[in-house]
């Protein structure tokens, strides 16, 4: 779509604003503010979607949260049931406490492809008409590309946390369920290896690696399996 059609299909969308100030209670709620910052999207063409940054002191990882995606509904096909309970969600993920952003994101500063991964896939359901929910891959690019010069991840997973429980992962008020999804990064062979076998066999994989929530951007593809020889060293 050029400019004007997607300026024109996205004012024809209903909103519901009301969810930004639910996510922000939320957060609130769980977390003192001196412990929240968030990357505002002032300006776009589409709809903003804003990322929290909480950094708890109590706890070894700091949190990433969107909030915007879920002031559109997605579009769920017949074939989910129970709709009312999978169309609003919103993205987190856990990084490690060493991973600084500068004050303003613009999506080039070192570690802004971190914050990208959760702008870009939390577009993505309402860019295409589609909706996402536990199971489903997306692809940063058609051709595949990195999310940035500084990672080889080139899409990701959406899962249910491992960490939180429903008490945050899920918010519920007015008759409406907003769930926050995990995001888990993945590289271009892990991709594939979903497509291929499905779901389950990559969470088989992922749980088998001991995979941590918090984000590991030099971890291992899950998909290389170790060598006669490289067994032998261990």
């Amino acid at each position: 779509m050029d400019i004007e059609e997607t300026l024109q299909y996205f004012q024809d969308k209903e909103y519901f604003d009301e969810h930004s100030e639910w996510i922000a209670e939320h957060v609130e709620k769980h977390f003192p503010n001196e412990e929240v910052k968030v990357f505002h999207e002032i300006m776009s063409l589409d709809f903003r979607l804003h990322v929290y940054l909480i950094k708890p002191k109590s706890l070894n990882y700091n949190i990433l949260l969107t909030s915007g995606m879920s002031t559109l509904e997605m579009n769920l096909p017949e074939i989910v049931e129970e709709k009312d309970n999978y169309k609003f969600a919103e993205l987190m993920m856990l990084i490690p406490k060493d991973v600084e952003f500068n004050e303003v994101y613009t999506g080039e500063n070192k570690n802004d492809f971190i914050i990208k991964m959760l702008k870009v896939t939390g577009k993505f359901p309402h860019h295409y008409d589609t909706w996402l929910g536990i199971g489903h891959t997306i692809r940063y690019t058609e051709d595949l590309d990195t999310y940035g010069d500084d990672t080889k991840f080139i899409g990701g997973v959406i899962l249910p946390s491992a960490t939180f429980e429903e008490d945050f992962t899920e918010i519920n008020r007015n008759g409406r369920k907003i769930n926050i999804y995990s995001f888990f990064p993945l590289y271009e062979n892990e991709i594939n290896y979903k497509i291929e076998n499905g779901y389950n066999a990559l969470l088989d994989l992922i749980i088998k690696n001991n995979c941590k929530e918090i984000l590991d951007n030099n971890r291992k593809d899950l998909t290389i399996k170790k060598s006669f020889w490289n067994k032998l060293k261990k």
